[in-house]
């Protein structure tokens, strides 16, 4: 490791105490999609003390910002998640569901660590830049809304993500390792029907009945299940039934679709007849509707020579190590759910020779916590579930890791993960992934033909060429 990479990691250490009170803070704030507004103040505020050039708002959106180091080209972009969950208060190192406030949100998907350890990754390549007085660039960029709201996707739309040259990010997980393969894209609307009210007993004929339209629309959807790809799913939630009165024809009701599908155009297209399906239904019950865009995300589209980069970074430096007393906490944890038959990761998924190997880790270390590296897989993968780093990921090339912050097996979206957020153990994780991301962003400074491979690879695997899920003129919003 060279002297200049090794001061960066150690800028980050200097600054431990202010990432984890970023990470501390945030999971205190809990605020939901698009309403992160502390939390953005916050970022802003000690991306600023440390010198960083903040764009507060970008595309028109109050809780999203950029923030950046340097000058010149080439430009690595790091992206910061911060938004919380709703119903997943719980208290930090808990071993039993216990709110820390009644009916309060959590960070049931580790974003308050992402944010933070993004920030560490930013902080240690500025002080790289710093020191050696290259030319370039590193922007943070505050993304709001990943769990409702897609601000990537609106701000790929917009064109933000044509600005760096990669995109480095992380994600909290049960497991070390990198990622890589496709995902789903995502298009959620919501359809408001309006009716008649009347009498349903005495004057039937004179009602319209939108909960009619509602429930008709979800037939037409069911037979168009036979018609769309394997890999295409369609979920939706009747949202507003039109109240409880048996004996009123209901005057209004709506219904959120989640239209997904492995690439993005395909969804498009997928939601295109979903809206002629609302169209029909409105004709079928003589009733009118409102289409309201949620939001969409585009599927990820995989950089195997960035990837390369972060895993020869992250075997470098190593996982995070954990104290008896940490050990022994996550232990306790796990005790709640079965991690006997579970085997993390997408290598283990994908690879038989790679699941035997992490079964054999798992076995040795004798402890929940996943504290080895998994195999770096290089074959095609795909994950059903999506995320607006995907559009990110068709716009320049992007690359992201997992690193352990609860115990094996530990569901996502679960009080579980957020006891875990606020301990020792996910402040190592978030520090972690913030030195894996600098020290691959710093060899994307000292090497330019590792950019210009990732380049070249990211031309042709999207040389069918960006179709944004987003309409012209839709801004972030979240649903009745």
């Amino acid at each position: 490791m060279t002297k200049e990479k090794q001061a960066a990691l150690a800028a980050i250490e200097e600054k431990r105490n202010t990432i984890i009170h970023v990470a501390d803070s945030i999971w205190e704030y809990a605020e939901l999609s698009l309403q992160e507004y502390k939390s953005c103040a916050l970022y802003c505020e000690v991306l600023e003390k440390e010198g960083f050039q903040v764009d507060r708002g970008i595309c028109g959106i109050e809780t999203a910002f950029s923030a950046s180091f340097g000058s010149g080209r080439p430009v690595i972009g790091v992206l910061a998640e911060y938004d919380a969950l709703s119903g997943l208060s719980q208290k930090a190192g808990a071993l039993e569901r216990e709110e820390a406030s009644s009916g309060g949100n959590g960070h049931g998907c580790g974003h308050n660590l992402l944010g933070a350890g993004a920030l560490a990754a930013a902080i240690g390549i500025k002080a790289y830049l710093e020191k050696t007085g290259r030319q370039g660039t590193v922007i943070l960029y505050g993304c709001p809304g990943e769990e409702g709201g897609a601000a990537k996707a609106f701000m790929a739309r917009d064109g933000v993500w044509k600005e760096p040259d990669a995109a480095l990010t992380w994600h909290p997980e049960d497991v070390n390792e990198v990622v890589t393969g496709s995902s789903n894209s995502c298009i959620q609307v919501q359809y408001k029907f309006t009716g008649t009210a009347s009498h349903a007993a005495g004057a039937p004929e004179k009602g319209r009945s939108a909960l009619d339209a509602v429930e008709l629309m979800n037939i037409g959807v069911q037979f168009l299940r036979e018609h769309m790809s394997d890999r295409a799913r369609i979920h939706y939630a009747i949202t507003d039934a039109g109240g409880c009165s048996a004996n009123v024809v209901q005057p209004r009701a709506s219904v959120l679709y989640m239209v997904r599908s492995n690439h993005v155009a395909e969804a498009v297209e997928l939601q295109k007849r979903v809206d002629k399906i609302a169209e029909g239904a409105a004709l079928m019950t003589e009733t009118t509707f409102e289409r309201k865009f949620i939001d969409g995300c585009a599927d990820t589209v995989c950089n195997h020579v960035l990837e390369k980069v972060l895993y020869d970074n992250f075997e470098e430096l190593g996982v995070p190590a954990y104290t008896e007393e940490e050990n022994e906490y996550a232990d306790a944890l796990a005790a709640g759910f079965d991690i006997l038959n579970y085997n993390p990761g997408i290598a283990a998924k994908y690879d038989r020779d790679a699941a035997e190997k992490i079964k054999e880790w798992q076995k040795s270390s004798g402890h929940a916590m996943n504290a080895f590296l998994a195999p770096l897989y290089t074959g095609d993968a795909f994950e059903p579930g999506s995320t607006d780093v995907g559009d990110v990921s068709w716009l320049t090339p992007t690359a992201q890791i997992h690193v352990a912050a609860w115990p094996n097996g530990a569901p996502g979206h679960s009080w579980q993960v957020v006891a875990c957020d606020r301990t020792e153990i996910g402040h190592k994780a978030a520090l972690q992934a913030g030195k894996v991301l600098a020290a691959g962003g710093i060899d994307l400074f000292e090497n330019p033909d590792l950019l210009k491979k990732a380049r070249e690879e990211f031309e042709k695997r999207t040389k069918a060429g960006f179709v944004s899920p987003v309409p012209i003129g839709a801004k972030p919003v979240i649903p009745d």
